[in-house]
């Protein structure tokens, strides 16, 4: 299979054609955009759906989030004066909404813009990710969202091909292997209990309802955001996920199984781990938001972590950014219409790759099978980094870095808790109560009790994914990558997205911790 498929290829794939992008403003979305507009300027439109009131709001959020970002540099010193003329030649942004039908765009405006007509190409990597999100928001975005983008997808006749973005921890906390499959319709990760996604969505709708109709005076909105938003995490946890993003992902993932059966459109499902910085193109280092894993490296620097929750064995299963954003551009022109491929007397070429799956088709963008990480990497870096780069403080001398604690296990972490500041807590709470409330001790135990219970919160949601003992089958993945290698011995530079071929020394050292602090913590 070595050399069916090129970097060429790829980047000419994109030539003339239209491409839908939602959640066009998040970390992932951007950097597509950026890559298509940079490695094939020929293409025919990209069209952004973003959420926001009206078009002038939409073209804003677009100008302010998207195109002046640091990421457009390449882009922006290739055409120079004309990066804006390129820019809004090839770019168009829609003002609307994936929680609504025809992602809320009017009829005229769909007609004017022949839209349905148009798409080639649609991608969803809108999702809300907050783990502990309201139930009727994580439903509304990453499964009825998933619903509104088959049905749009099903009145496009030129549409080649649709790709989702989930990610690679809807397996939950699973041990051993994690297979590149679909989950079934109805499918949990607790054994006789089935999964009803109408019901799930029909048991947020009526608490919404019922929030909305009590005008009670305790039911103030922040009541009812948490009210839902433990629903989301008590129904998670019953079916054995442990948070409403990865269960609402998955819920998202049976809905595109439900919608796209039987349909001739090669449907594929992109699941990254942790998405790391950018490693290569086009600008190492780049990163928005912050990472499970970054918020060890922002306590160490600003050193207010003595502990974290982590086993420095266990893998952290991590992918720099741009290598999931080629490895989607490239699953996207394998699974395309090979209608799209001529040869010399312009018939169609049948690419071995370049056919429609029989089935919906899984990719895990990971590393942790081909070419893992251990947490020790992480921290290992970490250390040698802030000690060649020391932290000033406001005297001008070098600030110290204190080593963190690890505990391996929620339980070793509970007890550390407890004997470290419980403890010391509870004693602050006698003693504010011996003395009446006077000299602030009552208003210092409760910031400090608050602090505590966030800090609680916090190892209760992400704490499965710091110990995650789980490593993800890449087998589609990897039979992709061969497919596109000419030579192993040579990097794909442009769209290299085999994580062997990273140092994960030199990565973290030289440009994911520079980039969290520079992009970061600015």
């Amino acid at each position: 299979m070595a050399g069916m498929l090129n970097e060429a290829m790829i980047a000419e794939y994109f030539r003339n054609k239209s491409v839908l992008i939602t959640g066009a403003t998040g970390f992932l979305g951007k950097i597509l955009v950026e890559k298509i507009l940079r490695v094939q300027p020929d293409v025919k439109m990209i069209y952004l759906l973003v959420r926001a009131p009206d078009a002038v709001a939409a073209r804003q959020r677009v100008e302010t989030e998207v195109v002046r970002r640091e990421l457009f540099c390449l882009l922006r010193q290739r055409h120079g004066s004309g990066f804006d003329t390129f820019v809004t030649e090839r770019v168009v942004v829609l003002a609307g909404d994936v929680t609504c039908e025809s992602f809320g765009i009017e009829a005229k405006k769909l007609r004017e813009l022949r839209l349905t007509d148009e798409l080639n190409i649609i991608v969803n990597s809108a999702a809300t990710t907050n783990f502990y999100e309201r139930y009727d928001k994580a439903l509304d975005v990453n499964v009825m969202g998933v619903k509104h983008m088959c049905d749009f997808a099903a009145r496009c006749p030129n549409l080649e091909v649709l790709l989702h973005v989930s990610t690679a921890y809807v397996a939950g906390e699973k041990h051993g292997m994690v297979p590149e499959r679909l989950f079934m319709d109805g499918e949990t990760l607790r054994d006789g209990i089935h999964l009803d996604i109408d019901a799930e969505l029909r048991l947020a709708r009526d608490l919404r309802n019922q929030m909305e109709a009590d005008n009670d005076i305790d039911m103030l909105p922040k009541f009812k955001r948490k009210a839902m938003k433990d629903l989301g995490l008590t129904r998670a946890r019953h079916f054995g996920w442990p948070n409403t993003y990865v269960f609402t992902k998955s819920m998202g993932e049976m809905m595109l199984g439900q919608m796209t059966c039987g349909g001739d459109v090669s449907v594929l499902i992109v699941r990254p781990s942790m998405i790391t910085s950018v490693q290569s193109d086009p600008l190492p280092g780049w990163l928005e938001g912050t990472r499970t894993i970054d918020m060890i490296l922002i306590g160490y620097a600003k050193q207010s972590l003595s502990c974290f929750l982590a086993d420095l064995d266990l893998t952290m299963d991590v992918m720099p950014a741009d290598m999931v954003v080629n490895a989607m551009m490239a699953a996207m022109v394998s699974h395309a219409s090979s209608s799209r491929w001529l040869d010399s007397n312009n018939k169609p070429l049948q690419h071995p790759l370049l056919v429609r799956p029989s089935k919906l088709l899984v990719y895990h963008v990971t590393s942790s099978m081909r070419h893992p990480a251990s947490y020790a990497v992480l921290y290992r870096t970490g250390i040698r980094y802030f000690e060649d780069h020391p932290r000033m403080g406001p005297d001008g001398r070098a600030v110290r870095t204190q080593k963190v604690r690890f505990l391996g296990s929620i339980a070793k972490f509970h007890l550390f808790m407890v004997l470290k500041y419980r403890i010391p807590l509870e004693l602050l709470r006698l003693i504010s109560l011996l003395c009446f409330g006077h000299f602030g001790l009552a208003a210092l135990y409760q910031d400090l009790a608050r602090n505590y219970r966030l800090v609680m919160q916090l190892v209760d949601l992400y704490g499965p994914f710091s110990l995650f003992k789980g490593c993800f089958d890449d087998f589609n993945l990897n039979k992709l990558r061969l497919a596109i290698a000419q030579d192993p011995i040579v990097t794909n530079r442009l769209f290299n997205f085999d994580p062997k071929t990273v140092d994960w020394d030199d990565y973290f050292y030289r440009i994911h911790i520079p980039g969290v602090m520079k992009y970061v913590l600015k």
